[in-house]
């Protein structure tokens, strides 16, 4: 890449403005692009970064890594940006958007372009996890991942649509629908969590997962909610979501067996969500930036196309602490 090269972020809200936040003080230059001109030209005063006002003047060479951080579908400005010659970076968590994004897959190799889906907390953040306690077990049978909290507003109307969905899962070689907000599970997060109840939801997890773990036979994901989130989920949001949501949380649990014995592990996080998902889209972006050899197509975070462990040591070298359940009595 060209020494110039810098990283354009689509999309300022509470996950792009991070974003742009993380790369600039890795010394990596951004191009900031926003409907909200208001917005956009808000944060580019503040982090002394270049306005982008018209995407088709995106040049390939000096901005070859591109960062869609907005909320609404992503898949169809990835399709225009990978025929543009662009490494994209999707943050979205939309189910049917993140299967339009997954059948991009022959674009992207067709460009020789990297499409990484699902680049934020969860999706995100969980596949990293998973791959990094994947190799603690001989084999994986069973991924869990649950998540708490969101980042901006379009985040807490997804949530709030997904607990009113059918939640899809793997399910002993099968996919199988659930209805949203089924299931109760009271899971622990990192303090200052503590327990949650978590439920079924139109979550894109188990898609990304069982795309970068294929012998796994169980797959589900669930969201925390309260009494008030179930009951109103079917309805329009009662009060308008905060700007940015509070603490976040991420856990991945994985089951299987080492050396013949049932074996679990654990490990979350617990930070705002906005903060989660701008580091782990920074991390990929920068990855993508500094990119050598012949990958190419859709890419999910897990799936040991890239180098997993790298991207996990930059999230975490970016504030984001991991913590790891290591027993009661410990």
């Amino acid at each position: 890449m060209p020494p110039s090269a810098s990283v354009a972020v689509i999309g300022v809200g509470v996950v792009g403005a991070r974003v742009a936040r993380q790369l600039t003080s890795s010394g990596i230059s951004v191009l900031l692009h926003d409907e909200r001109l208001d917005a956009q030209h808000a944060l580019a005063q503040s982090l002394r970064a270049t306005e982008l006002t018209d995407l088709t003047k995106l040049d390939s060479m000096t901005t070859p890594v591109v960062v869609i951080a907005t909320s609404s579908a992503q898949a169809p400005m990835a399709k225009i940006l990978l025929e543009l010659g662009h490494h994209v970076v999707c943050t979205g968590d939309d189910v049917e958007d993140i299967r339009e994004l997954l059948q991009l897959d022959e674009n992207a190799r067709q460009e020789k372009r990297v499409l990484i889906v699902g680049a934020a907390a969860s999706p995100g953040l969980s596949g990293l996890l998973v791959a990094e306690l994947a190799p603690r077990v001989d084999t994986i049978d069973e991924i869990h991942v649950a998540f708490h909290g969101t980042g901006g507003p379009g985040c807490a109307r997804q949530h709030h649509r997904a607990l009113a969905g059918d939640a899809v899962g793997w399910h002993d070689g099968e996919w199988i629908d659930r209805p949203g907000g089924s299931g109760r599970e009271l899971l622990w997060f990192p303090e200052p969590l503590g327990g949650k109840d978590c439920y079924r939801a139109e979550l894109p997890e188990p898609l990304l997962l069982h795309r970068s773990f294929p012998e796994v036979g169980r797959i589900s994901a669930r969201l925390s909610a309260t009494r008030r989130d179930r009951l109103t989920a079917r309805l329009p949001m009662m009060s308008p979501p905060h700007a940015e949501g509070g603490v976040g949380g991420v856990r991945v649990e994985i089951r299987g067996s080492l050396n013949g014995e049932r074996r679990t592990e654990v490990a979350g996080v617990a930070e705002r969500t906005g903060i989660i998902a701008g580091a782990v889209a920074a991390s990929s972006a920068a990855a993508l930036l500094n990119k050598t050899g012949a990958v190419s197509g859709v890419v999910t975070l897990g799936d040991g196309r890239l180098n997993d462990r790298a991207l996990l040591d930059d999230v975490i070298r970016r504030g984001i602490t991991v913590f790891e359940y290591i027993g009661s009595g410990a």
